[in-house]
């Protein structure tokens, strides 16, 4: 037959390999139970005696496929061990039961990772000795660790932080999921596509990310919709080097998939973020998608994953809850002579102004420096960290609108408060 009871016991099938070790030679298993006659067999059977089950692989023929990917190969079957279809407590292994399940299933073609070249020849064996129609194969290379050649892999996610390109990435990454409350346990790791889920990259994106990887249409597109790839897809194209995985060339595609959407569609891919961070009820009502919208639209290119939307948690906290970087504070509140005094004085103007949106705050804040012979930075630098407590963010204007009057006056008067507290004396700004 084609398989046999092998009763060697491990440690002498273990003495086995290590004498070929030493030796300098191929392993081949020595096939010691094909001596045994059938009424030995019987007997072993009748103790119980524990025994795998190998395929009896044809020592004196080669085996050969035409990869779709790699091209013609071919292997030395004297060269290759019996390998175990089943063990000792009768579980089948691997290349025993896919060469099963791929024919039953009736596969035409085995697409999977070059790794898998090497189970190729004991499966086409297995497929031949049960009379199979041998499928078609391609072996696609694996996806590298950005600027290496080295396999992409879970379990270096550590070492990957030292990598220029992933670093950035990944640092975001902690920053993004310690926000929505998850534990080092619940994080998902960037080797895998929930990372990017997570994060919120576009599903558009990660494909043409992934497509681009091994495979191209053409020698200059780049962006390629689902549709694209359907229709002109061919395994030909497929490249035979590992391709390294680039962040930033992923971040660029995000962003091409990410201008696509319309308004309605970024809020929507916010709001999840938003609900997980706590930063808004979970049944979310009219006027708090509204509010959404507006900070989206005002965020334009700033949003490039929906995570991104977290950065602006000042839009969403409580005035008293507001963290102020004391850093900024001491740079833009407490160290220029003037800063406190001239956005006292801007605040009297907030207090008033009409209508309160982002066109005429904007003219009122140029009319006041005007008349103040002061420059615009002597008091928009101040005003960002009074209203927001950081140094950058979206449109200062479009930032006050959304925050509204009350807001930003009560805001403004606990930054002034703050920086008086342990600051210096200002000097009086010109009337």
């Amino acid at each position: 037959g084609n398989a046999f009871r092998d009763f060697d016991p491990p440690e002498l099938v273990q003495a086995d390999r290590e004498a070929a070790r030493r030796e300098g030679r191929t392993y081949l298993n020595i096939r010691r139970s094909l001596d045994l006659s059938p009424a030995q067999i019987e007997q072993f059977l009748a103790e119980g005696r524990p025994h795998v089950i190998r395929f009896l692989i044809p020592r004196d023929q080669t085996v050969a496929i035409d990869d779709l990917v790699r091209g013609h190969v071919r292997w030395d079957c004297g060269l290759m061990p019996d390998p175990v279809i089943m063990r000792a407590d009768g579980s089948p292994l691997y290349n025993f039961a896919t060469a099963v399940d791929d024919a039953h299933m009736r596969i035409s073609h085995v697409i999977r990772a070059e790794e898998h070249l090497s189970n190729t020849p004991i499966q086409v064996l297995i497929h031949r000795a049960l009379g199979h129609p041998i499928p078609q194969f391609a072996h696609v290379p694996y996806v590298a660790a950005p600027g290496s050649k080295e396999k992409l892999s879970k379990r270096k996610r550590d070492t990957y932080r030292n990598n220029p390109q992933f670093r950035k990435m990944l640092e975001r990454g902690d920053l993004v999921f310690s926000r929505l409350g998850l534990a080092d346990s619940e994080r998902p790791d960037p080797v895998m596509v929930e990372y990017y889920e997570r994060m919120g990259y576009l599903p558009e994106a990660v494909r043409n990310a992934l497509v681009r990887l091994g495979w191209s249409l053409d020698e200059k597109t780049e962006i390629l919709p689902l549709e694209t790839v359907v229709e002109s897809f061919t395994l030909d194209r497929i490249i035979k080097s590992p391709a390294g995985f680039d962040p930033d060339k992923l971040a660029r595609f995000q962003a091409h998939w990410m201008s696509q959407l319309d308004l309605e569609q970024k809020t929507a891919g916010c709001l999840p973020f938003l609900i997980q961070a706590g930063y808004i009820a979970e049944e979310v009502d009219d006027e708090t998608r509204r509010f959404v919208a507006r900070l989206v639209r005002a965020m334009g290119d700033r949003l490039k994953v929906f995570s991104d939307i977290l950065d602006y948690e000042e839009f969403f906290l409580d005035d008293e809850q507001l963290v102020y970087d004391e850093k900024v504070v001491e740079k833009r509140l407490r160290k220029p002579a003037d800063a406190r005094q001239l956005l006292r004085q801007f605040r009297e103007r907030l207090a008033t102004v009409e209508p309160f949106d982002a066109p005429t705050l904007d003219r009122l804040l140029h009319q006041f420096v005007e008349a103040k012979g002061v420059k615009i930075g002597h008091v928009i630098h101040a005003l960002r960290v009074a209203v927001t407590g950081k140094s950058v963010g979206i449109g200062m204007f479009d930032c006050l609108e959304l925050l509204g009057r009350e807001r930003c006056l009560r805001r403004i008067d606990r930054a002034l408060a703050l920086a008086e507290a342990s600051g210096r004396p200002e000097r009086s700004a010109a009337e």
